[in-house]
């Protein structure tokens, strides 16, 4: 669930956090018995978990380690990768920015063709009280121009049809969390159901946009409690809602994946422009731009292909600002946006394509002084099951980063331990409230949690804990046990 976010730490009190001054404190390495506390923490964990941690100084000194050469999957802590590479392309990416536009398309016969084009800005909204990156401001716009159309097009030829990554478990492409990567973005692409109990024994109402059908199965039952399950086939506008909802139970707001993020923008753009009197005559349609193998750097030769070029918008809406998009991917563990960052970072040097975003981040690494052989990424967000890092790793782009002159601005996207994002309701009450800038990562079977802290005797330093193959239904225990672990490696250092 996306989590409300507090205002950020102030910039002086992350400043002292991280100070230099605490950085050329002389590092001695942990003592035997903490190292032993430490493997005893972890080892509370569910029969068959698999842990992974390196402890550094900002400087590199190893303070503590365990396997920190295995590889894990990741989880979300692949955002911190993807967001690292933003913020080292950030000037560039952002004077490359352009918001969604729209045009009118006036065929041979005199028809007119409303086309949307997505440049993948993540904020385009729909919503009633929406104030900036508005579809609303480009359906106004249409309308003033013209009172009939026929076509109403998504265009989100900007990147190659890429919409789910390798690795991206099917099962949850229905759910907000796996819902399709496009240019062309709306609401998150997510479709929000409301949902309230009715009679004992009777279905929920529900309330919804249209653009699915809901075939609705749940049933009324006693108490508060709800367990409801979502079904839908990949590319169908079919969603079956199954299980139980307690009468006693407040409203629900449930949000749901849209397989062609295009398609259902220019279906909401067709709605709008009704619904201020435009007559649309014709379908709703889209123009995507399929992946080919020239999309892949170690396979084309010569330049990537390019999107074709676009004529001149009727509107269009302001670039979207990168910088403060950054913070939500890592703050709230936003997929989608993360995976539109990594698309952008593509674009500049290739087609768009997840290939060449990820030979930008293997350069990156290399730059960084990270071994490939310690990583390997298949998307933007961590949704992938394919990715692979060890704490090595992890630790390696965290430290390269704190000697970056942007290193400030990117830790601040963090979550701060017991105050924010992920993290808002962890390490409450401890020694690490507050003072625990980390990314966090959650995934069936993994939990990873990287960053930088700082120990009771005011070090900071540089921390990767990953955790994988725990038994089913046991993820939290291991979460338990790493806080208890950093708990104890804050208080021993």
């Amino acid at each position: 669930m996306k989590t409300m976010l507090k205002p950020l730490a102030p910039a002086l009190a992350l400043a002292l956090l991280l100070a230099p001054a605490q950085a050329r404190t002389p590092a001695d390495p942990a003592p035997a018995p903490l190292l032993s506390t430490v493997e005893q923490k972890l080892a509370e964990s569910p029969a068959g978990s698999r842990f992974g941690l390196l402890v550094t100084t900002l400087e590199g000194e190893i303070l503590l380690s365990i396997a920190p050469d295995q590889r894990f999957i990741p989880a979300s802590n692949t955002k911190m990768f993807t967001t690292a590479i933003g913020y080292a392309q950030l000037p560039a990416l952002q004077q490359a920015a352009k918001g969604t536009g729209v045009r009118l398309e006036t065929g041979a016969d005199g028809t007119i063709d409303v086309i949307l084009h997505g440049r993948g800005d993540p904020f385009l909204s729909s919503a009633a009280d929406c104030k900036t990156n508005c579809l609303q401001t480009l359906a106004d716009a249409v309308a003033a121009k013209t009172r009939t159309v026929r076509n109403i097009i998504g265009d989100d030829r900007w990147f190659p049809d890429e919409r789910w990554s390798p690795g991206m478990s099917w099962n949850n492409i229905v759910s907000r969390y796996g819902t399709g990567n496009s240019a062309l973005t709306l609401d998150d692409n997510e479709l929000v159901v409301k949902l309230a109990p009715g009679a004992l024994g009777a279905a929920p109402t529900i309330q919804t946009s249209g653009y699915y059908s809901i075939d609705n199965r749940v049933t009324t039952v006693a108490g508060k409690e709800e367990a409801i399950e979502a079904d839908r086939m990949p590319n169908s506008r079919v969603l079956r809602l199954t299980g139980t909802v307690g009468a006693e139970a407040a409203p629900l707001t449930l949000r749901y994946g849209i397989d062609d993020p295009a398609h259902y923008a220019a279906w909401h753009l067709a709605e709008l422009l009704r619904a201020r009197g435009v007559r649309v005559d014709g379908a709703v349609e889209v123009r995507h731009r399929p992946l080919t193998a020239t999309d892949d750097p170690k396979v084309r030769k010569g330049a990537p292909v390019s999107p074709p070029a676009e004529p001149a918008m009727l509107a269009e809406l302001p670039a979207p600002p990168l910088a403060e998009n950054m913070v939500r991917i890592n703050k709230e563990s936003q997929n989608l946006h993360s995976e539109l960052m990594l698309r952008r970072v593509a674009r500049q040097s290739g087609s768009g394509s997840i290939a060449d975003g990820q030979a930008a981040v293997r350069q990156l690494m290399t730059q960084a002084g990270v071994a490939e052989t310690s990583y390997d990424f298949s998307d933007g967000s961590g949704m992938s099951s394919y990715n692979r890092i060890s704490p090595r790793a992890a630790v390696g782009l965290l430290s390269w980063i704190a000697r970056q002159p942007w290193s400030m601005a990117w830790r601040g996207t963090l979550p701060i331990a017991g105050r924010d994002g992920t993290l808002q309701n962890r390490f409450k009450g401890t020694i690490l409230e507050g003072k625990l800038f980390a990314k966090t990562g959650s995934l069936n079977a993994s939990r990873a949690l990287s960053g930088y802290l700082t120990t009771r005797s005011g070090r900071t330093l540089i921390f990767s804990v990953l955790a994988n193959d725990m038994p089913d239904g046991t993820d939290s225990q291991a979460t338990a046990a790493v806080d208890r672990t950093l708990v104890a490696i804050a208080e021993g250092l």
